[in-house]
This record gives structure tokens, C-alpha cells and sequence, in this order.
């Protein structure tokens, strides 16, 4: 289900829409109109100074049990590098310093019956070292990998996958 078919009636004035699941959505009677864009998230391939990548085991759904990147959504106010340090702080205990950019990617993020459209920007980022410290909340294993260690079927969102398979294929260092 998409968040668009949620609005069964008007949340403004509370009167029933005469195209539920439209978007944007439109109220006829108070004029209401209400965008379902995506939401932002970000994640971070991070490297060891041996060059091996950081990947973490999902605690929870979706895809619990699944390989990603650090990362998660960007809070209202919050710029995407901002949220992306505080997210590898919360998952692994970890400081960045310097975020590049890498690339962005669409994502449709199913959770508790709906499936949100999502933006995912993607960061490449340095640590000085591979000791972490996670939130087992969030985490249930942390995985240094060899570039060549890295299988694409283990990972947990289409736009990771995307991203990691774009990742490996640019040359080492």
C-alpha cells in the first residue's frame, strides 16, 4: 500500500476523498493539497585504512538479518551529511570526518504494511579505525569486508545494492 492510500478523507477538514489514493492528494471541499514526496535517507560506505568496507547485519525490518550500509533517514531541518554522521554514530560508534559524495538513488521502503518512496544519498567516508561500538537495536553484526568478499544477493535494499554494485566497480584506493 502507498502512504497516497492512506487518505481516505481529508485530514485538514476530515471529509471523504472523492480519489482515494491519488496524489497529490486534493480535497474538493477545503482545498487542501497535500505531495507525497520521498523521503530522504542517506548511507555511507566507509573504509578501513586497509581499505576494507563496512558493512552491518540489520537488526530489525525490513529485511532483518540483511547487510546494508551505515545510514538511515534525515530528520526534518537536518542536512544529509549532518544525518549521516549522527546515523554512523548511533549504529557504530564511529567519527567521520570527511563525507564525499557518491551518488543518489530512488528506494521503495516497505514497513508495517506501506511502502514509502525513499531517496537515498549515498556518501563514500574514511575511519581512522575499525573498532566500533553498536547499537545492538540496530545492529546484530558489523562486517569489515574485502571489496571482493562483498556479494551483492546479501544486501538488504534495492538502491544499497545499486549503490555497492556502482561502488565496486570503480577501481581501488
Amino acid at each position: 500500500m502507498k502512504p497516497a492510500d492512506l487518505f481516505r478523507h481529508c485530514p485538514q477538514c476530515g471529509k471523504p476523498s472523492s480519489e482515494p489514493g491519488h496524489a497529490p492528494f486534493h480535497c474538493e471541499a477545503c482545498g487542501l493539497l497535500f505531495y507525497f514526496n520521498p523521503a530522504i535517507a542517506v548511507g555511507a560506505v566507509l573504509l578501513a585504512p586497509d581499505g576494507k568496507v563496512l558493512l552491518i547485519r540489520r537488526a530489525k525490518d525490513p529485511h532483518q538479518g540483511k547487510l546494508s550500509v551505515p545510514g538511515g533517514f534525515v530528520d526534518a531541518g537536518e542536512v544529509a551529511e549532518v544525518a549521516l554522521r549522527r546515523e554512523i554514530r548511533e549504529e557504530v560508534g564511529l567519527e567521520v570526518a570527511q563525507l564525499d559524495y557518491f551518488c543518489s538513488l530512488p528506494n521503495s521502503y516497505h514497513y508495517r504494511g506501506v511502502t514509502y518512496q525513499v531517496l537515498d544519498f549515498f556518501f563514500l567516508g574514511r575511519v581512522a579505525s575499525m573498532g566500533v561500538q553498536t547499537d545492538p537495536g540496530e545492529v546484530t553484526e558489523v562486517c569489515w569486508l574485502s571489496r571482493e568478499q562483498i556479494r551483492l544477493d546479501e544486501i538488504a535494499f534495492d538502491s544499497v545494492r545499486e549503490m555497492l554494485r556502482r561502488f565496486l566497480s570503480t577501481p581501488a584506493g
